[in-house]
C-alpha cells in the first residue's frame, strides 16, 4: 500500500497525531460513514482499500474536487469527510463551509501535503475538525477518523508546532497583559473554555468544575454558538488568540 499512498507511510512514534477533545467512548453500533475527497483517483482508491479493512469504518462515497464533494455530502450525509486542500474546480477549504451547510453533522478532516500555516488557519476557520499531513501512517488515518467521530480534534504535530509558534508571536507583539473576557460569555463558560483550550475532555472538565458531563456539553455548545465557532479546535485557536490560554 505504500506505493498507492505515495508520501504516506507506516510510520513510527514521530508520526503520532496530536488531538484535543474527549477521549473515545464506548464502541459505536454503526460504522463511521466516510466520504473521501481527493483529485487523485489512485489515492482515493488506496484510502478506500485501507479503510475497507476497518470493521467500524465504511467509505460511502468519493469525490474528485470540492464542488463534487459538496454534492456528495448533501446526498450521502457522511459522518466524516476526508478531504484534500488543493483540488481543481473548488479547493477543499472553500468546500468546507458549503459542506457544513448541506451536512451540518459531518466532521471534516483535511488530509493534505500542504504544510502552509495559512491553509491550516483557513481550514480551522472554515470548520475543519482535523488537519493531517499525508506523511502520516495508514494506521493513523483510521485512528484519526475514529477520534474525530468521537468528538476530538486532530492535527499533525508539525502543524501544531507552527500553530503554537504563531500564537506565541502574536502574544509577544501585543501590549495587553491580561484577557478582557468576551462579554457574551458567562464566568462559567469562560472557565469551561479555558479547560477546553488545554485539551481536557468533557469528563475531566466535569470533575474539575464539580458539574455533570451533560452540563459541560451544554456549556461547550453554548460557547461555540456564542463565539460563532465551528469546533473545539477552533475554540483552542480562539482561546490562544484572545490570551484565554497562556502559552509558555
Amino acid at each position: 500500500m505504500a506505493d498507492t499512498f505515495g508520501p504516506m507511510r507506516d510510520g513510527g512514534a514521530g508520526d503520532d497525531v496530536i488531538g484535543t477533545g474527549p477521549d473515545p467512548g464506548s464502541p459505536r453500533k454503526e460504522p463511521i460513514r466516510v466520504l473521501v475527497v481527493d483529485d487523485h483517483a489512485l489515492f482515493r482508491r488506496g484510502l478506500e482499500i485501507v479503510l475497507a479493512a476497518e470493521e467500524d469504518i465504511q467509505v460511502v462515497g468519493e469525490a474528485g474536487d470540492g464542488a463534487e464533494a459538496v454534492d456528495k455530502a448533501a446526498d450521502l450525509l457522511p459522518d466524516i469527510v476526508l478531504m484534500d486542500v488543493r483540488m481543481p474546480k473548488r479547493g477543499g477549504i472553500e468546500a468546507c463551509t458549503s459542506i457544513k451547510e448541506v451536512a451540518p453533522s459531518a466532521k471534516i478532516i483535511m488530509l493534505t501535503i500542504s504544510d502552509e500555516e495559512a491553509d491550516l488557519y483557513d481550514a480551522i476557520k472554515a470548520g475543519a475538525t482535523g488537519y493531517l499531513l499525508k506523511e502520516i501512517s495508514t494506521d493513523e488515518v483510521a485512528t484519526a477518523i475514529r477520534a474525530v467521530a468521537d468528538g476530538q480534534s486532530q492535527i499533525s504535530p508539525s502543524m501544531a508546532s507552527k500553530l503554537l509558534t504563531e500564537f506565541k508571536s502574536m502574544i509577544q507583539r501585543t501590549d495587553e497583559r491580561r484577557l478582557v473576557p468576551a462579554p457574551r460569555l458567562t464566568d462559567r463558560e469562560l472557565e469551561v473554555l479555558k479547560l477546553v483550550a488545554t485539551g481536557m475532555n468533557n469528563r475531566d472538565i466535569a470533575k474539575e468544575l464539580f458539574i455533570s458531563e451533560n452540563t459541560v456539553k451544554n456549556h461547550v455548545r453554548n460557547i461555540l454558538e456564542k463565539l460563532q465557532l465551528h469546533s473545539r479546535m477552533e475554540a483552542v485557536v480562539y482561546a490562544m488568540r484572545e490570551k484565554i490560554l497562556e502559552i509558555r
